[in-house]
């Protein structure tokens, strides 16, 4: 079996890489990530060089890994920025370093794409983690980072020598409810009371609701919803990480795939939140709007996506990072993972006993949260 390091993802054919990625994962697919770097969003100058690997026996594709040289820490949501500065304040290099994730996205997934049985997936994501950490070598990487992968994966590639290290998000799972009302009925009185008058707020302002779908999503209206997905960032002084022809592209290539909830007032546009769906799941992933309503965010960002998981018959809906202001809403704490190897033994075995504390920390946080969903409690 040979490795082969691929500059950019359209130097594999589509069919090949889907049929190791599968269709549970959207942001797997060879759509997703060759729409990150054909709008330009993902490329060495942008600090997210593509050098995916690609395992090959006998010719036939049997492994894979998306795999960045990235020289900086941005989009990731898993922060190491201490790290950086511990790193280079010692006299060494941090940047770059590899990166095996998907760009811009914490959602939690394979890492390794591995066709074959059992001990066949076995045997190729341990070469291409050796493969990894050889590359990470090669091209002077300090550090090979492995972002959100499956809790399997994580366990896996800790029991190889990696770092493990924990964070924690908020999930909604689907018990079976017929409709929302459904949903509220195992609320708490004060919770559910709360979420009604929540709804009822935005229905006041007059602020209606439309679920697009990708086949509705044409690149004349990406006109009109891209500056909403843009406000967020750049209320916040930072430019976007996604341009407006990513999201045309992937409109195109697997509208199936995209689900966009927009709010209207008298016609006018004024928020909306951009997911992405597999057959079981619902992602939330951006969100934007023209000024401050009261509650928007929250019908927005998840009441309307807890509404179409139900109808749907979604079982999951992961609709981001961070947000304890989830708890009250019904969304549960979830344990993330990420996994790292540093070069520099010295540097490794510091950030390995910090990582057993921060372990056990999050570990009691996700603990703790869990304690204050809004259901109502069991007699």
């Amino acid at each position: 079996m040979r490795i082969q390091v691929l500059d950019s993802i359209g130097e594999v054919a589509a069919g090949e890489w889907n049929a190791l990625a599968g269709g549970a994962h959207p942001f797997l697919r060879h759509e997703f990530l060759s729409a990150l770097e054909a709008s330009g969003c993902v490329s060495a100058e942008t600090g997210w060089q593509p050098c995916h690997l690609l395992l090959k026996d006998k010719g036939n594709a049997v492994g894979a890994m998306p795999l960045y040289l990235k020289n900086h820490s941005r989009g990731e949501f898993v922060f190491d920025w201490a790290w950086a500065a511990a790193y280079q304040r010692a006299g060494y290099d941090y940047y770059p370093k590899l990166l095996n994730a998907v760009p811009f996205t914490p959602v939690a997934g394979p890492r390794f794409l591995c066709a074959g049985n059992g001990g066949q997936q076995v045997e190729r994501r341990s070469l291409l983690l050796a493969g990894a950490v050889e590359l990470a070598h090669r091209m002077e990487a300090s550090s090979l980072h492995c972002l959100f992968p499956s809790a399997q994966d994580a366990e896996w590639m800790e029991e190889k020598g990696m770092m493990l290290r924990t964070d924690c998000q908020f999930h909604w799972k689907d018990e079976g409810y017929e409709d929302f009302s459904d949903y509220l009925s195992t609320f708490s009185s004060a919770k559910r009371k709360k979420v009604n008058r929540e709804r009822r707020r935005v229905r006041e302002a007059g602020i209606q609701f439309e679920t697009l779908n990708g086949d509705s999503l044409t690149p004349e209206l990406w006109k009109t919803l891209y500056p909403l997905y843009a406000a967020s960032y750049l209320k916040r002084g930072q430019y976007p990480y996604l341009n407006r022809e990513f999201f045309e592209l992937v409109t195109r290539d697997m509208p199936e795939s995209l689900v966009v909830f927009l709010a209207q007032l008298d016609g006018e546009a004024v928020a909306l939140a951009i997911c992405f769906r597999s057959d079981d799941a619902l992602y939330g992933r951006y969100w934007g709007s023209t000024g401050y309503y009261h509650s928007l965010h929250f019908e927005t960002c998840y009441y309307q996506g807890i509404e179409y998981c139900i109808r749907e018959g979604l079982r999951l809906f992961d609709s981001g990072v961070q947000g304890e202001h989830k708890l009250a809403r019904g969304f549960a704490p979830a344990t993330s993972y990420s996994t790292h190897w540093v070069r520099h033994a010295g540097f490794a075995d510091a950030l390995s006993g910090y990582l057993s504390s921060e372990r056990e920390q999050v570990a009691r946080y996700v603990e703790i949260a869990g304690e204050h969903t809004p259901f109502k409690q069991a007699s």
